[in-house]
C-alpha cells in the first residue's frame, strides 16, 4: 500500500491558471493538471492508494471557501488538510471549524502566507490544533517564492515544537527543503514528523539516508508534492537508499494510516 501524505489540487476553474503561475515561479514541469481528476488519474497510474491533499489560503478571505471545498471532496481515495491564514480575524476559530468539517489537519506555508513559523501571532492556530489534536503540516525550509528568506526554517519549527509540546508537527521536505544540515541539527530525532516530498530534487541520497536513519522510524511519511513531484522519481530514489523493508513499509503507508486514524 502507498499513502501520499503531501499532494495538491485546485478547483477545475482555477487549476490551469494556478498551475501555469506556480510552474513559472518554480521552473518545474507539472506532473498533473492540478485538478481533482488529474490527481486521481496520477494516483491510479502510480499505484497510490490514498492521498492527503494539502490546501493553502494565500489570503485571509480565502480560507473558509477553501476549507468548505476540501470537506466536499474528502472521501474515497482522498483525505484533506484544511488551511488557516494567520492574518485572518480569528484564526483559532477557523481551526475549530476545520475540526467540525472533519478535515484531518492544518497546512501552513509560511512563505506563501507571509509569516515566520515561530511568530507569536500564529500561536492561536498552534494552540487550537494542539487542543483538538489536529496535525500541522509546514512547508519547511527554502522555497522558490522567497529565495532569500526561509520563513519556515527548521530552527523556527523547532521553536514552535518547544513552545507547544504535544502539538503534532509535520515538517515537509525532510524537515527543510535545501536545509538538510539545519534539519539534522534542530529536528531530526525530535518528536516531529517529516515527509519525503521532493527529496530527490534537493537532497543527495547520502544526505537523505542519513536523515531518515537518524529519525524516529514511526515519524516518517511518504509525500510526492504532486503536481511537482511524482512516484516515478520517488520510488527509485527511496528504494535505492537501502533503508530496509520494515522502515519502507512505515514510510509508504503504516505511519500515515496511524496518523490519520485509519
Amino acid at each position: 500500500m502507498i499513502v501520499d501524505f503531501h499532494a495538491h489540487l485546485f478547483p477545475d476553474s482555477l487549476a490551469p491558471r494556478t498551475i501555469a503561475h506556480l510552474a513559472g515561479i518554480c521552473g518545474l514541469p507539472p506532473t498533473s493538471d492540478g485538478t481533482q481528476n488529474g490527481l486521481l488519474e496520477r494516483m491510479e497510474h502510480w499505484g497510490v492508494d490514498l492521498a492527503v491533499v494539502q490546501h493553502i489560503a494565500t489570503k485571509p478571505h480565502q480560507q473558509q471557501t477553501i476549507n468548505d471545498s476540501a470537506a466536499a471532496i474528502q472521501g474515497g481515495k482522498l483525505r484533506c488538510f484544511g488551511t488557516v491564514h494567520p492574518d485572518s480575524p480569528d484564526p483559532g476559530a477557523e481551526v475549530y471549524r476545520i475540526h467540525q468539517l472533519g478535515l484531518k489537519g492544518v497546512k501552513l506555508h509560511p512563505d506563501y502566507q507571509g509569516f515566520f513559523a515561530d511568530d507569536p501571532k500564529v500561536d492561536p492556530i498552534y494552540d487550537a490544533c494542539r487542543a483538538l489534536k489536529l496535525p500541522v503540516l509546514f512547508h519547511a525550509g527554502w522555497d522558490y517564492i522567497s529565495p532569500e528568506v526561509s520563513h519556515g526554517s527548521p530552527k523556527a519549527i523547532a521553536a514552535v515544537l518547544e513552545r507547544f509540546p504535544g502539538l503534532t508537527i509535520i515538517a515537509a521536505h525532510l524537515g527543510g527543503m535545501q536545509r538538510c544540515e539545519e534539519a539534522e541539527e534542530y529536528l531530526i530525532g525530535k518528536p516531529v514528523y517529516i515527509d519525503t516530498s521532493m527529496a530527490w530534487h534537493f537532497a543527495s541520497p547520502q544526505q537523505a539516508r542519513r536523515l531518515l536513519l537518524r529519525h524516529d522510524p514511526e515519524r516518517i511519511l511518504y509525500g510526492s508534492d504532486c503536481p511537482w513531484g511524482s512516484m516515478e522519481k520517488d520510488r527509485p530514489y527511496l528504494e535505492n537508499l537501502g533503508l530496509g523493508e520494515e522502515l519502507m513499509e512505515k514510510i509508504w503507508y503504516r505511519n500515515a494510516l496511524r496518523l490519520l486514524g485509519e
